[in-house]
């Protein structure tokens, strides 16, 4: 079907004490269309000043690809179903713990969708399908075991 790519790179500071763990941790996403993220570790995982709080984490990118995903098929499917979606903001959250085996795992992700429409919104019921619908669609979502739940 399609592949995807994405450079990550890092580089030794070589004044800093590397064996000791005193290295920074920040480092940048390339990705094919030219956009570069500053990326560190999550600042809860490795503390400061090793990690970057202005670079985006591999924890917040997992719950922004489930958000970004869910989010462009809804508006797709809203759009397919006569609506007009104004705005999309979805507040998401991700939960990081320890699960039964002792293994640290994104364990849930909490979708808070807020729309605004245009003209003649769905109703609740439409609106919960089109989430279903959407979710259930989700390329992430459906590559990863972490429960994924809609709050809207």
């Amino acid at each position: 079907m399609s592949t995807y790519t994405a450079t990550v790179r890092w580089t030794r500071d070589p004044s800093t004490d590397f064996a000791k763990g005193q290295y920074s941790r920040a480092h940048e996403w390339a990705f094919d269309g030219g956009a570069v993220v500053p990326a560190s570790a999550s600042p809860h995982v490795v503390p400061a000043p090793w990690s970057d709080q202005a670079g985006v984490d591999p924890e917040e990118a997992f719950v922004a690809s489930l958000s970004s995903c869910h989010m462009l098929f809804f508006i797709d499917f809203a759009r397919r179903a006569g609506f007009v979606v104004d705005s999309y903001v979805d507040e998401a959250e991700g939960l990081l713990e320890k699960r039964g085996d002792g293994k640290i795992a994104m364990t849930r992700v909490m979708l808070r969708p807020r729309v605004t429409w245009a003209g003649n919104p769905p109703d609740d019921a439409a609106i919960a399908d089109l989430h279903h619908r959407a979710h259930e669609a989700c390329f992430i979502a459906n590559s990863v075991t972490t429960e994924v739940t809609v709050q809207s």
